[in-house]
């Protein structure tokens, strides 16, 4: 979309959506024009689905999401419908860190994990998102084939960032990161982020293209570069709004 384009939807959507809270009498047909005319992605007022690109709009509704843990759920029903994700529901988990509504996650349709993973609902969203639109298509278009697994590290764990016994809690603590370390292809390649991602060419130019539009996904995207405990993975939190370092 244009800059010019999407300036003006953006433009658009923040009048309709500012003047529809204001004054919903004032406006009546702005919800109407907006669902006829604006892609569900710059829609406020259109239900969130997986398949919706990362726009500003869209970011807010996840971030909604994390307030309403039904309506996440129902949206990731639709996501597994879809074969974007596959899930279970373990149920609430007590102790120093709960997890109220935690989500098992298996695989992102036909790419496979190293092994399952805690998650809460919008993270698991938002990873299913990640996957489906940027991981998975641009190993096929930057590299010529599928995408079949993702290596990680970890998502929960009951922890302070970094360890430090004063710090505050990690995201990890409830189940809202994930730490990618690697990605698999059909052809028999491992794309390795503490051995690609200093390297030149196609492997370490996809890793570059998949963490810079991971950002769109998440609240933050923390890389290599932002410090040496990150030399081996991606880490993509649910806290903040497109950090991506």
């Amino acid at each position: 979309m244009a800059y010019g384009v999407g300036q003006a939807i953006k433009g658009l959507v923040l009048l309709a959506a500012a003047g529809t809270a204001a004054s919903p009498w004032v406006f009546p047909t702005w919800r109407a024009q907006l669902e006829r005319y604006i892609p569900p992605g710059y829609n406020p007022f259109s239900p969130l689905t997986v398949d919706d690109p990362p726009t500003f709009i869209t970011r807010y509704k996840l971030k909604q999401l994390q307030q309403d843990p039904a309506a996440c759920l129902q949206v990731l029903e639709q996501a597994q419908a879809r074969g974007r994700i596959s899930y279970a529901l373990p149920g609430a988990m007590g102790g120093k860190c709960p997890l109220p509504n935690p989500v098992r996650v298996t695989r992102f349709g036909k790419v496979a994990l190293s092994s399952s993973f805690l998650a809460s609902c919008p993270m698991a969203l938002s990873s299913a998102m990640f996957v489906s639109q940027t991981a998975a298509p641009q190993a096929e278009a930057l590299l010529g084939s599928r995408l079949t697994r993702i290596d990680h590290l970890g998502s929960y764990a009951c922890r302070n960032i970094y360890h430090r016994e004063n710090a505050r809690l990690s995201e990890h603590a409830t189940a809202e990161a994930l730490d990618i370390s690697a990605f698999r292809l059909a052809d028999g390649r491992t794309l390795s982020v503490l051995k690609q991602w200093p390297q030149e060419g196609p492997a370490a130019g996809y890793l570059h293209q998949v963490f810079s539009e991971s950002c769109g996904f998440f609240g933050n995207a923390l890389g290599p570069e932002y410090n040496a405990a990150h030399a081996n993975h991606f880490h993509l939190g649910m806290r903040g709004y497109g950090i991506c370092r």
